[in-house]
């Protein structure tokens, strides 16, 4: 009876055991084939841009491929759901960004959990908006600007959407400045939008950096501030919104990795490291800053800084989503 029982409890201990011999083994074979990068926007914008430039970088690191597929439709709902079903073995990842982890949570009813159901792996790189007008609006500085739009309540700003960072932003500078602008939704992503305040058929958009940056630069447009807490890099002559007079417009468009939550902590681990690693190669940094992206800092391209952000982000942006009523369309 004994030793039956000794028998037993081999037995027992090793069925134990060898879940976890093959878990450590998959892990530590990771990656055995190339590795998939969804992007939630279509191919040619920026996120797809950036998220080419990262994959291309961590091959090197991993020693396979990234594949980038491009899943648009529904403001990024689509494929951020898809991702949150995916098999959790690290070889389906996200490039999300501020609307697709922070800003869908309240507008739609999503069948995922923004913080539940992703483990974050790293932060990329971030742009801020740009206050922009059409050349025919008489205004020089972003005060002459809210005097501007205070004096003419018709005024319009372009916007993506119900659901778009332009409105989300444009509801937050209403609030700050106590101006009231009517929102003339594009269809197609903020190109369409931006091609409209060329031809000046509205007055003004708040526009990602990397949407606006080449029309600033060929003088089509005007540029009153970025919403960053310092000047960017790429465009040194364009104020702050604090040093413009309006210090509560902070907003920034930022990009970050995901992966389904059950993804092994060691997987995700050899994902930060490949992140991190291309985010210090020179080059690469040179192709994102003349995107007009800024690099997180490498002490804030952590799962842990990835996941403390995203929540402060939430608590910030999520009240004033629900105060605005914005449903996504």
């Amino acid at each position: 009876m004994i030793l039956v029982r000794r028998k037993f409890l081999r037995l027992a201990g090793a069925a134990t055991v060898a879940p976890a011999l093959t878990h450590t083994a998959v892990a530590q074979s990771y990656p055995a084939r190339p590795v998939t990068m969804v992007v939630p926007f279509g191919a040619g914008g920026p996120a797809d841009t950036i998220g080419r430039i990262l994959a291309e970088g961590m091959r090197g690191p991993l020693g396979q491929p990234v594949i980038v597929e491009n899943v648009a439709g529904a403001s990024g709902t689509i494929a951020v759901g898809r991702v949150a079903r995916a098999v959790p073995d690290g070889y389906t990842a996200v490039l999300g960004n501020w609307a697709t982890h922070v800003l869908n949570g309240p507008m739609f009813a999503l069948p995922y959990d923004l913080q539940r159901d992703f483990q974050p792996v790293s932060l990329v790189c971030s742009d801020p908006l740009i206050i922009v007008a059409k050349k025919g609006i008489p205004a020089n500085d972003l005060k002459e600007l809210v005097a501007w739009l205070r004096a003419n309540p018709e005024a319009t700003q372009g916007t993506t959407g119900a659901g778009g960072v332009g409105t989300v932003a444009g509801l937050l500078f209403q609030r700050e400045t106590g101006t009231r602008f009517r929102f003339v939704p594009y269809r197609g992503g903020q190109g369409p939008a931006m091609q409209a305040v060329v031809a000046g058929q509205i007055d003004f958009m708040i526009a990602t950096a990397a949407n606006s940056l080449a029309h600033v630069a060929a003088g089509t447009i005007k540029a009153y501030a970025v919403t960053s807490k310092s000047r960017m890099a790429a465009a040194p002559n364009i104020p702050t919104v604090a040093e413009a007079g309006l210090s509560g417009l902070h907003a920034l468009n930022w990009q970050a990795i995901f992966v389904p939550k059950a993804t092994p902590k060691n997987i995700a681990a050899r994902l930060n490291a490949a992140v991190v690693t291309t985010l210090a190669d020179l080059p690469v940094r040179r192709r994102l800053s003349e995107l007009g992206q800024d690099v997180f800092p490498r002490d804030q391209q952590t799962p842990e800084a990835l996941r403390a952000f995203q929540d402060a982000e939430i608590e910030r942006w999520w009240p004033i989503i629900r105060a605005g009523n914005i449903k996504g369309e």
